[in-house]
């Protein structure tokens, strides 16, 4: 009876006759990477963890980039993570440690007044027209940067009944100058600017600025010489110590 056998065939065949002939039992197990024998323990071993038939060298250095890639695996997830999370990033983190001496700054000048018996009103944009730094992120114009630069309070003396609009700045270098708050472009032209610092609370007017005033650390326009208001210099010590607790660490 004659057949054909098909080139696989040949080959399984020529493998046979030669474990035949070196007297190679047909059941050993051999590592599939160096070809090496191995017992039947590695190979259960190694087919169960690795599902290959593996010598001991080789499941080490198996194991080892199974290792090295679940790592990169776990870090590649972490970035990914760090990425797609809520964190803030540098210039956000910035910006609302700006945000929280600023409001930090105008609480200390409201609770200032208010121990003044002044009526104190909360005017900035965020307080008149709540959400509307988000409607007005990329807007431009007239009316726009009128909300943005809108001053924080307004207050009404206790004895005179006088109103007067306050913007309070906190500066860790104890400057303002007419450059700062916009030049001429600002809106607000009768506007008092109280300037909180690490150890002085200052003010200056608009039109002071504007004539070339400024504040700095050697300038002596602090809050107490302003006759208009008549405070208790006194009082505005002690809240200058709150300035020096609060933001000692800044």
């Amino acid at each position: 009876m004659n057949f054909t056998c098909s080139k696989n065939q040949v080959e399984t065949f020529k493998i046979f006759t030669h474990f035949i002939t070196f007297g190679v039992d047909i059941m050993d197990y051999f590592c599939s990477n160096c070809k090496e024998k191995i017992t039947a323990a590695e190979y259960k071993f190694s087919m169960k963890k690795y599902n290959r038939s593996l010598c001991r060298i080789h499941q080490k250095s198996n194991s080892d980039s199974t290792e090295v890639f679940q790592i990169k695996k776990v870090e590649a997830e972490t970035t990914s993570s760090k990425n797609n999370s809520n964190g803030l990033s540098s210039k956000n983190a910035n910006f609302v440690e700006s945000m929280i001496k600023g409001r930090i700054a105008e609480t200390l000048i409201e609770e200032l007044f208010l121990q003044l018996k002044y009526s104190v009103f909360r005017y900035g944009m965020e307080n008149t027209i709540p959400g509307v730094m988000n409607l007005l992120k990329g807007v431009r114009g007239d009316v726009a940067d009128n909300i943005r630069k809108m001053p924080d309070f307004v207050i009404q003396s206790p004895k005179t009944g006088d109103v007067y609009f306050i913007e309070v700045k906190f500066r860790k270098d104890e400057t303002l100058t007419f450059k700062d708050i916009g030049g001429e472009d600002y809106p607000y032209e009768n506007c008092y600017f109280i300037l909180v610092s690490k150890k002085h609370i200052k003010c200056i007017t608009y039109k002071e600025l504007k004539e070339g005033k400024e504040i700095n650390p050697n300038s002596r326009n602090y809050l107490g010489n302003r006759k208009e208001f008549e405070l208790d210099k006194d009082v505005i010590i002690k809240f200058c110590d709150f300035a020096v607790k609060f933001f000692n660490v800044v």
